[in-house]
């Protein structure tokens, strides 16, 4: 806290508008005169900002075409509740005495250059009538046109602050022809159903309530288009992605002459009571503005995830068999080992060993029993899980492991022990979700636990992955740990907790790869990403849903975090469900014994067709080109960062008929050979197999895939 200069002592007694502008003309001598207007800026987007008359700081409009007009305050950079106007706030306050009114005041703002290529600003703001603080944080990325953006909030007033709407960002835009692009879902079919929808005078909110798998029925991710509905190549948009895995809200408020952007964490049941010297920081914004569209936009966030938002985003991720489909919970020593030699055989680098090799007392022989004793089953492995993973190894294939940390399940040891460790409402029967309770992060000794559990399964040798699953959200939000006035925190604290969490995780294994799971997409969003490899998107795997839901996850997230397996779900033809695959991180989750000798070579010719290619599909830029909600087929293809090669995808959904593709983002002058990649058995291949086309005659004429039919697939690769 910077010292209370007498300035502002004086304005204690003045009329609360005058006392703003006093505090601002007469601040500390060594203050800079404010800056009556300046900018955040990228290569091709800026927020910019003015100091009103008032002291109050404001924001033009993004995208806006008069920057002269008037200035309203409606127009304020982060509107405060209680001081005169009702409108949504970004910012509500019972301050120590009581007093619901907020008013902030420009105060200065800083910059600070980041490496490569970042800038970070930082806006201070402050009540003048009591020492509360808030800084407007902005770093700009500027090659990519990306901004992330959050807010931190301190005081020292006399006693707790506190805060009722803490938004991450307040962002205005203008109100007219804006429309917004969300995602409804649920369980197996997460990002499943865009919305694209005009904002109109209201409010629409998009938001979750649910606290530990946040992301269940809608994603915290969404798009703005300013020139009417969005276009694949043309038209301005502006991306939202809010990095936080628990409860959030996104509102857009438009009150007729702007729209206002606040999201953050969601308010709802979120009070948090802010002692004097703490420091709130909200989750991070990330914003990515494109003047060409969608496709743009997503190749400039996914640069961006590749550098700052995952794990090793440039090491490319290997090919994984998984056993659950194989063999559910009824497994041994044996019957794992066995998977082995079929799977090195076919060409695949992981083995991952799913749910049901833990608990003694209560084994973990289906889902009701054995969450939280993470200790191996003496029966199915009497030796525990170095033998399995030494086994692995000898193959040449590494070992990866299923765990849920934050769960327990009442039949268990654990739960027997500390029935107090769970999140649970007093005087109310216990409501369980896949006959399993949530541990209370809140709790240091729970926090400990599931660390000495988390250290003592990855420390086994060998284990170089790990699947982490969360298969239940919150019901009964109460904590046994927290004080009667803390309940509210715990929608908060659970999450600083989670990612504390995750961070010790990734630093303490920084060569283990780990997955990202919550019963399929129930938390994917940047907060938890960045400590983790993948995502799975979804238990739904049927590779005919796979096309547009990985096409939607597309718009945020980069395919080489996007987990798709190979799977018997929907019945599907082994080439397609492979080719779905090879356009995502690959991986696998079959019985490979009980495969035919066809479908077998199938699967391997499409994970050397995988190897050959990941490099440009997990490093190279995603260009989409026919969207699989609007045609009977969907189609995309990769682009090698120096457009030497690239890869062509068609997912026949419908019968149609069998025109051309036309890529996208080749180089004009370069000539490319035609080439499909594991071709279906049987079918003709493609009228320009092994020709030589320029990349202009191949953007301009396109390719013809070699399928036509239903849940028919065509992989094309393009190169020297």
């Amino acid at each position: 806290m910077k010292s209370i200069c007498s300035s502002w002592l004086r304005a204690l007694a003045l009329p609360m508008g005058l006392a703003a502008s006093l505090f601002i003309a007469e601040h500390c001598e060594a203050k800079p005169t404010p800056p009556g207007k300046f900018a955040v800026q990228t290569k091709n987007f800026t927020l910019n900002f003015e100091v009103g008359e008032d002291g109050r700081l404001y924001q033009r409009a993004v995208g806006a075409t008069d920057a002269n007009e008037k200035l309203q305050r409606t127009d304020e950079c982060y509107p405060q509740a209680g001081d005169g106007y009702i409108w949504e706030p970004a910012l509500q306050v019972s301050h120590a005495d009581g007093n619901t009114s907020t008013v902030l005041a420009f105060e200065g703002v800083t910059r600070t250059n980041d490496a490569a290529g970042r800038e970070l600003t930082r806006i201070t703001l402050h009540d003048p009538a009591y020492p509360l603080e808030v800084t407007l944080n902005f770093r700009a990325d500027r090659e990519r046109d990306v901004v992330e953006q959050w807010t931190e909030i301190v005081h020292h007033e006399s006693g707790a602050v506190t805060l009722e709407h803490m938004a991450s960002t307040a962002l205005l835009l203008p109100a007219k022809n804006v429309y917004l692009t969300h995602f409804f879902g649920d369980w197996a079919k997460e990002m499943l159903y865009p919305i694209t929808e005009l904002v109109t005078p209201g409010t629409k909110v998009l938001d979750s309530k649910i606290g530990v798998r946040a992301d269940q029925y809608r994603n915290p991710s969404f798009v703005l288009s300013l020139d009417g509905q969005p276009a694949e190549t043309s038209g301005r948009v502006l991306a939202g992605s809010l990095e936080w895995s628990g409860s959030f809200q996104c509102a857009f408020d438009d009150n007729g002459t702007a729209i206002r952007a606040l999201c953050g964490v969601n308010p709802f049941a979120s009070a948090y009571h802010l002692k004097p010297g703490e420091t709130f920081a909200t989750p991070k914004m990330i914003w990515v503005w494109s003047a060409h569209g969608l496709g743009e936009m997503s190749r400039k966030l996914h640069s961006w995830a590749r550098d700052f938002g995952l794990r090793d985003g440039h090491k490319t991720r290997e090919v994984l068999l998984n056993n659950w489909e194989a063999t559910g919970f009824d497994f041994d020593f044996n019957r794992i080992v066995g998977l082995y030699d079929p799977a090195k055989e076919i060409g695949t680098e992981l083995f991952l060993l799913d749910d049901g090799w833990f608990g003694n007392k209560y084994p973990r022989v289906d889902d009701h029993a054995g969450l939280g004793d993470w200790q191996p089953n003496r029966q199915r492995l009497p030796d525990g899980l170095a033998p399995l993973a030494t086994e692995a190894v000898k193959r040449g294939l590494r070992f990866g492991i299923w765990i849920e940390p934050e769960m327990v399940n009442p039949k268990s040891e654990l739960f027997e022990q500390h029935p107090d460790w769970v999140i649970r409402q007093p005087k109310r029967e216990l409501e369980l979700q896949r006959n399993q309770l949530v541990l209370d992060l809140t709790r240091p000794q729970v926090q400990a636990f599931e660390w000495r559990a988390i250290q003592d399964v990855l420390s086994v040798p060998n284990i170089s992955y790990a699947k982490w699953d969360c298969n239940r959200y919150l019901t009964q939000p109460g904590s046994p740990y927290l004080a009667s006035g803390r309940q509210s925190h715990l929608w908060i604290d659970y999450v600083d907790a989670l990612y504390a969490l995750m961070d010790k995780t990734a630093k303490r294994f920084p060569d283990t790869e780990l997955m990202l799971c919550s019963g399929g997409g129930g938390r994917v969003d940047y907060g938890a990403l960045k400590y983790f490899h993948e995502f799975w998107p979804s238990d739904n795997t049927d590779p005919v849903q796979r096309v547009p839901m990985q096409w939607d996850y597309s718009y945020f997230f980069p395919p080489l975090a996007i987990a798709s397996h190979v799977t018997h779900w929907g019945n599907r033809p082994m080439h397609f469900a492979c080719s779905v695959a090879m356009s995502a991180r690959f991986g696998m989750d079959l019985d490979l014994n009980k495969l035919s000798a066809e479908d077998k070579a199938i699967c391997a010719g499409a994970i050397g067709a995988y190897k050959q290619i990941r490099e440009i599909t997990q490093m190279g830029d995603l260009y989409r080109l026919e969207n699989p909600h609007e045609t009977f087929r969907g189609a995309l293809d990769f682009v090698s960062p120096d457009r030497s090669r690239a890869v062509v995808f068609a997912f026949q959904l419908k019968d149609g008929q069998n025109v051309a593709v036309q890529p996208q983002g080749l180089d004009p002058a370069r000539k490319y050979t035609v080439h499909e990649l594991n071709p279906a058995p049987g079918r003709a291949t493609i009228p320009q197999e092994g020709k030589t086309f320029t990349g202009e005659e191949l953007m301009h004429d396109g390719l013809v895939p070699s399928c036509s039919h239903a849940v028919e697939a065509s992989v094309i690769e393009l190169g020297p």
